[in-house]
């Protein structure tokens, strides 16, 4: 997740956007811990079953909106962009180093704390010093000072990136749980965590590399929850 999309509050469903209720929320859908090991069999051991299941029952709507199969395709979904942000959980950090210091925009929420880098982390990969402050204010802990919590505190890096996904629509046109919940597919849950850069370009066959990497763990992800994956899997 690369973008310096400015952060935005607005909505958080389509549907109260629109002057209609939200769909009822019921309880999350949350795979077992066996199904999770299956889909990370080579995750790093900070990434724990018990901190993504704690984070998911912290965010209300959460893989919890809809009829059982729109949680569960929810779910799917989330885990495979999250699967491809992270390497399959197997990056805690940002690999690319020499760019650990290129995410500081001074014109945005306050600047940047003193000696802080705010370089991707986490299972989505959380980066830019403004989507730190929000993400931390949001969940009651300050991430922009001490952004490396989301890279030391397993529930605190997955709430982050349910954070993100709830309310962050990136560089798309929505979320990416508005995007589930109104039936958009699982190409516009792409759009909204890296759309700029894999979205509309045909004819890079790197992007539609990444992009047939994002869709493969969803189909794989979808099969293990017993759901359809639906269709409009690219964006």
């Amino acid at each position: 997740m690369k973008s310096m999309t400015s952060i935005v509050l607005g909505c958080l469903l389509l549907a109260a956007c629109a002057g209609r209720p939200e769909p009822a929320a019921t309880a999350p859908f949350v795979p077992t811990a066996a199904q999770f090991e299956r889909l990370f069999p080579g995750r790093l051991p900070f990434y724990t079953y018990d901190g993504f299941v704690a984070a998911v029952r912290a965010m209300p709507g959460f893989a919890s909106t809809g009829p059982d199969s729109v949680r569960r395709r929810e779910m799917a979904a989330f885990l495979a962009q999250i699967a491809h942000e992270s390497d399959s959980l197997r990056a805690l950090r940002e690999y690319a180093k020499e760019h650990w210091d290129h995410y500081c925009n001074p014109r945005e929420a306050g600047g940047c704390a003193a000696g802080r880098q705010y370089y991707g982390r986490g299972p989505i990969q959380l980066s830019w010093n403004f989507q730190y402050r929000a993400a931390g204010q949001a969940i009651g802990v300050d991430l922009w000072a001490e952004p490396d919590l989301v890279a030391s505190d397993p529930k605190i890096a997955w709430q982050t990136a349910v954070w993100y996904w709830m309310t962050q629509p990136g560089p798309g046109r929505m979320t990416a749980h508005e995007a589930n919940i109104g039936g958009f597919g699982f190409g516009e849950t792409t759009r909204s965590i890296n759309g700029a850069l894999e979205c509309d370009k045909p004819g890079d066959a790197d992007v539609q590399r990444k992009l047939a990497r994002r869709i493969a763990f969803y189909r794989a992800a979808a099969a293990l929850f017993e759901v359809d994956p639906g269709d409009r899997l690219a964006c």
